[in-house]
């Protein structure tokens, strides 16, 4: 017997089935979308991690704890040449 006959023949399995069916084609279109998603790397070679390209000769401001502002002399001058 086919699942189809089965159905015919007890009515009360037709909603589990499509429950069921929905649920199973719901899983993996989400599967198949997260394969194609940006998020998801599956050649790391292609698309390094963000620390790698990271050029230790320079400089980089991680964090800065206790910024204190100083006046620029340059800015302090044209200032008081605008009042």
């Amino acid at each position: 017997m086919g699942i189809f006959q089965i159905l015919v023949t007890k009515k009360e399995l037709i909603p589990l089935a499509t429950i069921a069916t929905i649920a199973g084609l719901g899983a993996t279109s989400v599967s198949v979308y997260s394969l194609f998603k940006t998020a998801v790397i599956l050649n790391m070679s292609k698309y390094p991690e963000p620390w790698e390209n990271v050029d230790p000769t320079q400089p980089q401001m991680l964090l800065l704890i206790n910024q204190q502002w100083k006046p620029i002399e340059e800015l302090q001058k044209v200032r008081r040449l605008t009042k």
